[in-house]
């Protein structure tokens, strides 16, 4: 397990977590550095990250945890993940695939059904699983309360 420790990010690291995002593959819309938490080691290389998103006034999004490839299976995402639940309120949304979906259950996140999405969710989950059925997979969008 590396050592590392958790600060919040600063402008200087934008480009950072951009390049993280892209080299993980996940959704790189709406990276604001302000809202985004980092992982770093001793020497204050970036070894994952994750933000609190904002959809609209009472809509937030726990997103963008990533960790790099050659530090991740580290526990570096369960502390980032840890820590924006502490910091997040209630209710809590974030998406995923679905075969994380028991992942994020281990922090009380539920999947929930279309009826129950804000709107933001409903409309890019409908967006999404379209296109997934291709891929032979689908999105889940979970809950935590």
């Amino acid at each position: 397990m590396v050592d590392f420790t958790l600060r919040p990010a600063t402008e200087a690291d934008s480009s950072s977590i951009k390049d993280l995002i892209h080299r993980v593959g996940i959704n790189p819309m709406d990276l604001d550095w302000r809202r985004f938490v980092l992982a770093v080691d001793g020497s204050g290389k970036m070894l994952g990250c994750g933000q609190l998103k904002p959809h609209g006034k009472d809509v937030i999004e726990l997103a963008s945890i990533a960790v790099e490839p050659s530090h991740q299976h580290q526990g570096i995402a369960r502390v980032i993940i840890e820590y924006l639940v502490a910091q997040g309120p209630r209710p809590l949304y974030l998406t995923c695939r679905s075969r994380l979906g028991s992942f994020y259950e281990k922090w009380g996140f539920h999947a929930i059904e279309s009826a129950e999405m804000p709107a933001y969710f409903r409309r890019l989950s409908r967006l999404v699983n379209a296109m997934a059925a291709f891929m032979n997979d689908k999105m889940l969008v979970m809950k935590l309360m």
